[in-house]
């Protein structure tokens, strides 16, 4: 009897873990911790230029904290949610990537690299959000793109989050 309610209470855990972590692979759940936290800092706005891997930005600010070259807000994401997390700023047409914890396949940041131009780049592009798949340095995602728009309503970055699959 013991040995069959041992048996029962690790199956038991086992599900809940598998199903907590299920829960915990929701992009849309990992982007609302990463704009939870961002909105927290402050407002968004571009201020200056920044250098970040090889090219030099625009410079995104939430409030006064300085988002290039700084991790501990994607960092924080990767920790609480396991998911990947970035920050792009708007460069013209371009998105550039700011603050990530994404790797190159160095194993280095990827700051300075930009957004592929695919379903998501339309969507953020347009000031609209984009959740789906999404291929990543040749692995696919599942992603969560929300604009990030300044006090006018200008689209001045975007926010991700994404589990490879």
């Amino acid at each position: 009897m013991r040995k069959h309610f041992a048996s029962l209470a690790l199956a038991t855990c086992t599900l809940l873990a598998a199903g907590t972590a299920a829960a915990n692979e929701s992009p849309q759940a990992a982007l609302d911790a990463l704009n939870a936290r961002l909105a927290k800092i402050g407002a968004a706005k571009v201020e200056g230029t920044d250098k970040v891997g090889d090219k030099t930005v625009p410079a995104l600010f939430f409030g006064a904290r300085k988002i290039n070259n700084n991790y501990d807000v994607v960092d924080e994401i990767k920790k609480s949610t396991g998911a990947t997390a970035t920050v792009f700023v708007r460069d013209g047409e371009d998105f550039t990537r700011v603050s990530t914890n994404v790797l190159t396949p160095e194993g280095k940041r990827g700051v300075g690299t930009q957004l592929a131009r695919n379903k998501a780049y339309e969507s953020v592009s347009k000031g609209q959000k984009f959740c789906g798949q999404v291929e990543i340095l040749g692995s696919p995602y599942d992603t969560c793109y929300d604009p990030i728009k300044d006090a006018g309503g200008k689209v001045i970055g975007v926010a991700y989050v994404g589990y490879k699959k």
